[in-house]
């Protein structure tokens, strides 16, 4: 029986959603190389596709945070998913923005929410964690208590680990680099010699460069 970060590891690779070239590097918007570049957005296109990410995400949910009163999705990528988890669970959906809107009310959370709700946020994809994590605190702030976190992938980059472990926030993810990578290798995407240029790109992400 395949387990589940295997199984949408599969179903990333196959869309395309996700895309490793360690000889020919992506550009991240950081500045960063990397022989790896994750597009959840894609998942969106494919409707059974974009069904098993909301069911699943939703039973992560179900199994692992009990009580909920609300969904928050981070902005931009996981708005949607987002959206379709807290109307599948029929619970109240907010989103957090980046940085306040620069005209008419200024929020920075967009929806309703009362203070001392429990929360769920949710994520597309976890890099360095900076991001979520200043989803989260906003909420706290807010008054909300954030139970968790669901992403759909996460690169597991040691910052993030210590990040999310330093503001005690549970992470939870439907799939894993680490996963994408035995995935990739089983199916012939990648040679046995590329794992050593992946892995030492992880290990360094900020100072890599292809060889």
């Amino acid at each position: 029986m395949e387990t589940l970060e295997r199984l949408f590891a599969e179903k990333l690779l196959k869309v395309k959603a996700i895309k490793l070239q360690p000889a020919n590097p992506f550009t991240w918007a950081s500045g960063w190389k990397s022989p790896i570049y994750c597009d959840n957005r894609k998942t969106l296109s494919y409707p059974s596709l974009r069904n098993f990410v909301k069911i699943e995400i939703s039973r992560l949910i179900l199994e692992k945070f009990g009580q909920v009163d609300a969904i928050a999705g981070v902005a931009t990528g996981a708005i949607p998913q987002g959206a379709l988890v807290a109307d599948e669970l029929n619970l109240p959906f907010v989103y957090v923005r980046s940085k306040p809107k620069d005209h008419g009310l200024e929020n920075l959370i967009e929806g309703e929410l009362r203070p001392g709700m429990k929360v769920v946020v949710i994520e597309d994809l976890v890099s360095t964690g900076g991001s979520s994590l200043k989803a989260v605190e906003a909420l706290r702030q807010n008054g909300c208590e954030v139970i968790g976190m669901v992403a759909s992938f996460t690169y597991g980059f040691q910052v993030a680990v210590e990040a999310f472990k330093a503001a005690n926030v549970k992470l939870l993810t439907l799939t894993n680099y680490e996963a994408v990578l035995k995935v990739a290798l089983d199916t012939d995407y990648i040679a046995e010699e590329d794992i050593e240029v992946l892995q030492a790109w992880r290990k360094d992400p900020a100072n890599w460069n292809v060889k």
